[in-house]
């Protein structure tokens, strides 16, 4: 067996870890991205501007990158860094903006590329000629910051777009643990349940590995631990969340993921919700559906959350319970009807959601095989909430 496992060059971590941004020695200019107004309210956007200064670097700042980020939006920042011609890129943020920028990088040093031409996994041409990429993550979730993952929106299309590529792993990932003590208790829900399914689908992938899944299985670990505490505000358990999270980023980013992500890509473009929310919707569905290629796997995961049962199906049956009850403590609803999708719209889009997950990147990773037919009974059971018996 081959496989390739990739991470960022350096990782820091721990409370006010943005001054090793200082590690950066002879760049000229810093062109630095983020989302809406968070960090620049917590100060945190002005520390990484402080840093940069004080390094010698001069430095350009994009806010305002919107939430689930557009082809459109990509283009305008790449074309702003073309003018800029920066050979140091930094985000902070959530995984937005994160996600945002590592496009924009392609389209900065690959100005001739159009996105249909980077749609294919591992397709983007090498970067690091003209500048190199660091990520600080605001949200315990995404993980982007140590991935090689970008979700763009095509809102032309209504289709969210993972980019996959090695290329667009970041150069250096920095983990302030200040930064997360700050998240609303709804964002450290959906980020959470975003990293768990992240877990989970890599452990169960069929690209796992030897290295990806110790990764998996600490992070299902401490999320079990972590996770509702950190919801309620607890401090400690928040720093433990933003590790937790980036252990299984490192996990998801070597093993890929599954068909919670492919539908989560396709219902958060079209009906809105947010991506975290629609993973901890879908995975006790896609969870059943899985069990019949993956039991033991999943098993392995409910052991080491300290579950209880006796036999392989028992675990994954308390494993799928404990999704459950992770998201009724943290307010999460139990299917999208009870979002509050209507059941018109839900009809109106049901055949091309499950045709476009089918098509998903994350789709041939995942253990057992779909089609739009099976794809659309589960989204089917996912709406109404109803098991999946098939």
């Amino acid at each position: 067996m081959e496989f390739r496992f990739t991470l960022p060059r350096d990782i820091y971590v721990g409370h006010g870890a943005i001054k090793n941004l200082a590690h950066f020695k002879g760049c000229k200019r810093a062109f630095v991205t983020t989302g809406g107004h968070s960090m620049r309210r917590g100060g945190f956007l002005q520390k990484v501007e402080q840093v940069l200064k004080d390094n010698g670097m001069e430095v350009k700042i994009l806010e305002g990158i919107q939430p689930d980020p557009s082809v459109e939006s990509v283009y305008e920042g790449a074309a702003m860094m073309r003018e800029f011609n920066p050979d140091l890129i930094v985000s902070i943020g959530g995984g937005s903006p994160i996600d945002a920028t590592k496009a924009m990088w392609i389209f900065y040093e690959h100005p001739e590329l159009k996105f249909e031409d980077v749609l294919e996994p591992f397709s983007i041409p090498a970067l690091r000629t003209k500048a190199r990429f660091v990520a600080i993550s605001s949200t315990s979730g995404t993980a982007t910051e140590v991935t090689s993952f970008s979700v763009i929106t095509d809102y032309s299309k209504g289709i969210k777009y993972p980019l996959a590529d090695f290329n667009i792993t970041p150069d250096m990932a920095i983990l302030d643990l200040d930064i997360p003590q700050t998240m609303p208790p709804k964002l450290v829900a959906h980020t959470g349940m975003d990293a768990l399914t992240h877990a989970t689908e890599a452990y169960v992938s069929k690209f796992h590995n030897g290295f990806t899944d110790p990764l998996a299985k600490q992070a299902v670990s401490d999320i079990f631990d972590s996770l509702v505490a950190s919801f309620e505000g607890d401090s400690a358990a928040r720093d433990q969340m933003h590790i937790s999270q980036c252990l299984a980023g490192m996990a998801f980013s070597n093993a890929l993921l599954g068909i919670t992500h492919s539908l989560a890509h396709k219902i958060g473009a079209i009906f809105h919700i947010p991506h975290g929310c629609a993973n901890a919707i879908l995975m006790p569905y896609v969870i059943q559906f899985n069990k019949k290629a993956a039991l033991s796997r999943y098993a392995d995961l409910a052991r080491v959350a300290g579950l209880p049962g006796r036999t392989d199906a028992q675990l994954v049956i308390s494993y799928e319970k404990a999704i459950g009850e992770l998201n009724e403590a943290m307010n999460i609803p139990h299917s999208i009807k009870d979002y509050g999708v209507t059941e018109e719209l839900y009809k109106e889009h049901r055949d091309s959601i499950a045709h476009n997950a089918v098509l998903d990147a994350c789709t041939p990773e995942n253990p057992r095989e779909v089609d739009d037919e099976l794809m659309g009974r589960i989204l089917d059971c996912a709406y109404y909430g109803k098991p999946v018996t098939f």
